[in-house]
């Protein structure tokens, strides 16, 4: 953890892959948003996730431009999930 000047950075590195089970990625879920849920709203929460992102218009708010790939992956769907 920094400390900055009225806030804290955490960052949150451990992201589940695309071949481990539904189950251990909907628990990595869970515990995140528990995790978001009782934070200080002062602190910045960073989070750094391995998926595949499409380049469609609806998700640009969450993913902007930038995005390589033509279709979503199953990360990709629960990253988008998880930040709206």
């Amino acid at each position: 953890m920094l400390k900055g000047r009225g806030c804290h950075i955490t960052l949150n590195t451990r992201v589940p892959t695309g071949d481990r089970s539904a189950d251990s990625k909907d628990s990595f879920y869970e515990e995140l948003q528990q995790i978001f849920d009782h934070s200080p709203k002062y602190h910045i929460l960073l989070t750094l996730f391995n998926a595949k992102l499409e380049k469609e218009y609806i998700l640009k708010p969450t993913t902007g431009n930038e995005s390589l790939h033509e279709d979503s992956n199953d990360n990709g769907v629960r990253v988008v999930n998880f930040t709206t």
